[in-house]
């Protein structure tokens, strides 16, 4: 059968029900691009996906000192939260010791992304709020940042807030672009969300990776930047429950790699994957820690962990018996409302040796 580009294909039976284009780009800490499948170019709303590299305007405004945040209150920042019980108290938290309250956030209430959370609340009749926000973490970053820098927090959501500002130069910075080739939307938190080519997303992950490579090495001098860098890597790794949930792909992900990866979903079906650099890197060309970025053109999440899961596997990545921890988000079982198994999913496409 021709595939036209597809990169993932789910078949009902015998037939063809969907096709789904991709794009994946894969570089090195030096921003070498090694592997490609499409347009690794491919102009891409980076969604939650640019939280790392706003956490680390963040840390560069001094607020975690400030305000005494630690690891686990920076893996919130980076994180789109399942609304656990655990993630709403350390929001709270966060907001006490940034001599912020609730009706401070700009972010609002929302349905959670986690199915056993959205029925405990379903049951209670529970009315979510900002706190509750996927996004809280990320928010509560921004205030602390916002009276770091000696701004406002009113309106520390806009593009013109000079924390906003802030972002923008240090999110460019990170993808090696000039400010006017990072494009600005709104996302669905209400805080500004950029846009720059696939492979950029990939640079920033690796980069993640290669701090806490650098840092590890040696005791420096390193810069304050890689030294951020270094910081979100292992608040990420070190608390991936923060930074997603129980049974979310980037926990599961992240536990199974035991520090060695990073990865951060984006609404929409974006992904980015930071690995530590290894003998497995080194055998794929890579001088340094290696990033990885994917997106799904139809914005698919299911369909996006499996081709991450595909992608890590034809790349090495880890032990089969780490990825054996994907499984169920690799190939899951398709299956009717009685248990039935109705389908399956194959990976018709080749990654491009650049």
């Amino acid at each position: 059968m021709e595939t036209n580009g597809a990169a993932v294909i789910s078949y009902r039976g015998n037939s063809v029900e969907n096709t789904h284009l991709a794009h994946v780009a894969v570089v090195d800490a030096h921003g070498k691009l090694l592997f490609r499948l499409g347009e690794p170019d491919r102009m891409t709303l980076a969604r939650s996906a640019a939280k790392p590299a706003q956490a680390l305007a963040v840390i560069e405004t001094g607020a975690l000192e400030r305000f005494d945040f630690d690891e686990a209150d920076l893996a919130l920042m980076c994180a789109s939260h399942s609304s656990e019980e655990r993630h709403i108290e350390r929001t709270r938290a966060m907001l006490s010791k940034a001599h912020a309250k609730e009706a401070d956030l700009r972010c609002g209430g929302h349905a959670p992304l986690s199915e056993a959370v959205y029925k405990s609340w379903v049951k209670r009749d529970y009315t979510p709020t900002a706190v509750c926000s996927n996004c809280s973490g990320k928010h509560v970053g921004m205030l602390a940042g916002a009276q770091s820098i000696g701004a406002s927090m009113d309106d520390y959501h806009l593009a013109s807030h000079p924390m906003q500002v802030l972002v923008k130069q240090v999110v460019a910075q990170a993808c090696d672009l000039r400010e006017e080739e990072v494009e600005w939307a709104i996302d669905g938190c209400n805080l500004p969300t950029p846009a720059f080519p696939l492979e950029r997303l990939a640079r920033i992950y690796a980069a993640l990776a290669h701090g806490a490579d650098t840092v590890e090495a040696s005791e420096g001098p390193h810069s304050s930047r890689v030294r951020a860098l270094s910081r979100i890597h292992h608040a990420m790794s070190r608390y991936p429950e923060m930074v997603a949930g129980e049974g979310r792909y980037c926990t599961v992900l992240m536990r199974t790699f035991g520090g060695a990866v990073v990865g951060k979903l984006g609404a929409d079906a974006c992904y980015g994957i930071g690995v530590r650099a290894s003998g497995q890197t080194r055998r794929l060309g890579a001088e340094g820690a290696l990033g990885i970025s994917v997106k799904i053109e139809d914005g698919n999440i299911g369909v996006l962990y499996m081709l991450v899961s595909e992608v890590l596997q034809r790349l090495g990545i880890g032990t089969e018996e780490q990825r054996a921890h994907l499984a169920e988000f690799h190939r899951p079982h398709l299956l009717n409302t009685r248990g039935v198994e109705t389908g399956h999913v194959t990976f018709p496409f080749e990654l491009q040796r650049v």
